[in-house]
C-alpha cells in the first residue's frame, strides 16, 4: 500500500486502501499498524487534519480493529 507522508510528531505517514477499507498508519516510531473497516470519510478527514496525530487519538485509535504488520 502506498503512503503519503504527513506532519505530525506522532505519526510518519498514512496509507488507505478504499476496496479493502484498510488504514494504513506508519507511527514515528517506525511500527507500521493496520486498522480495519475504516470508512474513507475517516481516512479523508485525517488526510485533512490540521493535527493528524490529534485527530488519530480521538477519532481512529481504540475505535477499530488492529494489528501491527511492521
Amino acid at each position: 500500500m502506498k503512503r503519503k507522508p504527513v506532519k505530525s510528531s506522532v505519526l510518519r505517514s498514512i496509507g488507505y486502501d478504499k476496496d479493502s477499507k484498510v488504514l494504513e498508519i506508519e507511527f514515528s516510531s517506525t511500527d507500521v499498524y493496520h486498522y480495519f473497516v475504516v470508512p474513507r470519510s475517516v481516512f479523508a478527514e485525517l488526510m485533512d487534519s490540521s493535527s493528524p496525530g490529534r485527530f488519530f487519538n480521538e477519532r481512529i485509535r481504540d475505535r477499530y480493529p488492529m494489528r501491527q504488520v511492521g
